[in-house]
């Protein structure tokens, strides 16, 4: 995918603008990020008529009871244009297909249970179809993309005068509800997209799921085996064993799943347009050229409506690389223990995955697609070295006593210079790591007993279990 929505460009596709080169293919003369042509890359009538009999219907729907959804994004045309990018029809998973996840789910969690202190954190582990995936996901990312949307559909509106706006409040409304349906689009296209290439429900590092619950996804895993030198069933336990661990991480540490979804909204809340140059461009800009395609297109290209990167931004997404950096690099120390020599292949295939993920893979490259930013853990090599040091210097128990509470995890600098940090935990932090299990119970229960005062005030909605800890 080379179409960045909501505004946002590629770094990459930066630099080729700034070194006179042209991006190829298709996407090249299509501003409007629908694909346009055959597998061949031209024109096809058909795919033009199914398009507009699209957007025909969406905007028909706007005047329609309900048709128009409410929020910065219409989540009721993404869910039904990325059912339409997966086809007519979904095969459902087979029998044999779900009692292999199943299985694998279960002799995951046995081996796991030797490798970390952290008990099962998944009540079940289901196998999903693509459709699944995308029903089952939509609710954590109407909370990634709200954010993102919200910020940027409100700035235009919030740099007009008061008297502008009350004038201005219907063109606004029916501006509001365009919006909607572009970014809805926008995230329909890109969700059908990774629904198709997924493996497991954190697959790109984030607790997409619903809480508790693991999931693997047969038919993606099938396809991801093809080329493989492993077979696939070996695979499917991998993969399964790497859910697992994502899942007694997300479900035992109480705070990090808040953490790691609230650093995307830091890092949407800080997004930031730059409306000098916005005026600027305004002065040069002849109305009648408006409604000629090719200058709105060149329009912008020039960058002007991007939004700005600010230090806020800057913040959030070195903590989101640096914790989702740590996340990923506990779980492949984890799982590499767990599986250890009953998987030969468990080494390649790891080096398969952390390849997939630390170069930009199908999955972070829609992810920045939706929200605008790279879901990248530079650090993932570092963290897992961390890991393992730790591991070995100061034992399991130790090292997953550093989850208890989000002050002592490590910093970025930590992963680039770690001595000091094991030091600390194997020294004088030693302390806090004498009963890990006995430290995430305490959390648990800090965090439960200010869920149920929030609901005996009427102040927070109900929280979900985060699971108990084994006894």
């Amino acid at each position: 995918m080379t179409d960045f929505p909501f505004g946002f460009s590629n770094r990459d596709d930066d630099d080729a603008r700034k070194r006179g080169e042209e991006p190829n293919g298709p996407e090249a003369n299509n501003p409007f990020g629908f694909p346009i042509g055959g597998g061949a890359g031209g024109f096809d009538p058909a795919q033009l008529g199914q398009m507009l009999t699209s957007l025909g219907q969406m905007l028909s729907g706007m005047g329609q009871p309900g048709g128009a959804a409410s929020g910065p994004v219409n989540y009721d045309v993404a869910k039904r244009l990325a059912r339409q990018q997966l086809g007519a029809s979904v095969t459902p998973v087979p029998a044999g297909a779900k009692k292999a996840v199943a299985d694998a789910a279960h002799l995951a969690e046995l081996w796991l249970d030797g490798a970390t202190t952290l008990p099962a954190g998944a009540a079940r582990t289901v196998a999903w179809t693509a459709n699944d995936w995308i029903e089952e996901t939509l609710s954590t990312w109407k909370r990634l993309c709200d954010p993102v949307a919200e910020q940027i559909s409100g700035m235009w509106t919030a740099q007009l005068p008061e008297e502008a706006r009350e004038f201005a409040a219907p063109m606004v409304g029916m501006l509001g509800q365009m919006g909607g349906l572009a970014f809805g689009s926008q995230l329909g296209q890109a969700l059908g997209q990774l629904a198709k290439e997924v493996l497991t429900s954190t697959d790109i590092g984030l607790p997409l799921g619903p809480s508790g619950t693991g999931a693997l996804l047969p038919a993606a895993i099938s396809e991801f085996s093809e080329g493989l030198e492993q077979p696939e069933s070996e695979i499917l336990v991998f993969l399964a064993a790497r859910e697992a661990a994502h899942q007694r991480l997300f479900a035992h540490v109480p705070w990090l799943r808040p953490q790691v979804l609230g650093a995307v909204e830091d890092y949407a809340r800080g997004i930031k347009m730059d409306f000098s140059a916005l005026e600027q461009a305004a002065q040069g800009i002849d109305p009648m050229s408006l409604t000629d395609p090719s200058k709105l297109e060149e329009i912008l290209a020039q960058g002007t409506f991007e939004p700005q990167t600010t230090p806020e931004q800057k913040q959030a997404l070195e903590r989101l690389e640096t914790l989702l950096a740590l996340i990923e690099g506990w779980v492949q120390v984890v799982v590499a223990d767990a599986v250890g020599e009953r998987l030969p292949g468990a080494g390649a295939l790891a080096e398969t995955l952390r390849r997939r993920r630390a170069t930009g893979g199908p999955a972070e490259q829609t992810f920045a697609t939706l929200v605008g930013l790279e879901l990248r853990p530079r650090k993932l090599r570092e963290a897992a070295q961390l890991w393992r040091r730790l591991t070995t210097d100061a034992g399991v128990d130790a090292r997953d006593g550093v989850w208890a509470h989000p002050d002592l995890l490590p910093s970025s600098e930590d992963l680039d210079s770690p001595a000091g940090f094991i030091d600390s935990v194997i020294g004088g932090g030693a302390a806090a790591f004498d009963d890990p299990l006995a430290q995430l119970a305490e959390t648990e229960a800090r965090e439960r007993a200010e869920a149920e005062a929030d609901r005996e005030g009427g102040d927070g909605p109900d929280t979900p279990d985060l699971g108990k800890d084994k006894g």
